[in-house]
């Protein structure tokens, strides 16, 4: 029998792995399609016409992008180990910390990686406020979903345990301080520990040389875009 759920996605994406991570803990057997995001397919481009972007979600010929909306339509499909909490306030909050996550920490954190001066300064600021809000929510339990280290929260923002130590070190900026962060610390642990986890992480050597790449073409650009305004200027 064919498989029924395919996942469109590229080997780094944080996203993706939101969705890979869920499917797995639900032992959900699905086709992974590797999708070129810089020279996008037909099929993604039809598939994901809004967006353009991976992850894109196929089950039984219905179409679901966006990954956190993925995550709701995987825990509602099949319900055994549930993500989100039963209690309505709770999963709104778990919403909500997922969306505040990836607004006001990815973007910033890793603005943080290729700007410079003040901008800078701001995108470090804003990064590390951010982190003293999560490790507020996280003090005082040993997972975001309590003593459920697969909840929503911990597949949602799990990313901050994998791919901020490698800005960390591509822009030699230490975000998770110890002594600041103990409780994102402590979680980030026992999260990297897990053999669910450990097993779909891309490559560090692979991902550290992308991400720097990455990097060096976003200072190209910023400092392009910073030659024009000078000449337009004068």
């Amino acid at each position: 029998m064919a498989t029924k759920v395919k996942v469109l996605g590229f080997w780094c994406s944080p996203f993706v792995f939101r969705v890979v991570w869920a499917l797995k803990l639900k032992g959900v057997e699905f086709e992974y399609i590797e999708e070129d995001v810089f020279n996008k397919s037909t099929r993604l481009l039809e598939l994901n016409p809004v967006h353009k972007k991976v992850p894109v979600l196929v089950h039984d010929d219905k179409v679901i992008v966006e990954s956190l909306v993925i995550l709701e339509y995987i825990d509602e499909t099949w319900p055994q180990d549930p993500l989100l909490p039963q209690d309505p306030y709770e999963r709104a909050m778990a919403r909500f910390w997922a969306k505040f996550a990836d607004e006001k920490l990815m973007q910033t954190a890793w603005k943080s990686t290729w700007t410079k001066g003040e901008e800078k300064e701001d995108a470090l600021k804003a990064t590390m406020e951010a982190l003293e809000k999560i490790e507020g929510e996280l003090k005082g339990k040993s997972y975001f979903g309590g003593e459920n280290k697969y909840a929503y929260l911990e597949i949602a923002i799990g990313w901050i345990n994998y791919l901020i130590p490698i800005w960390e070190e591509i822009a030699s900026i230490q975000f998770l301080d110890p002594k600041r962060f103990p409780a994102i610390t402590a979680w980030k642990s026992k999260f990297l520990d897990n053999p669910l986890i450990k097993e779909t992480l891309p490559p560090r050597e692979k991902l550290l040389i992308y991400l720097h790449q990455r990097v060096k073409h976003r200072e190209i650009d910023a400092t392009i875009r910073e030659l024009a305004e000078t000449k337009l200027e004068n």
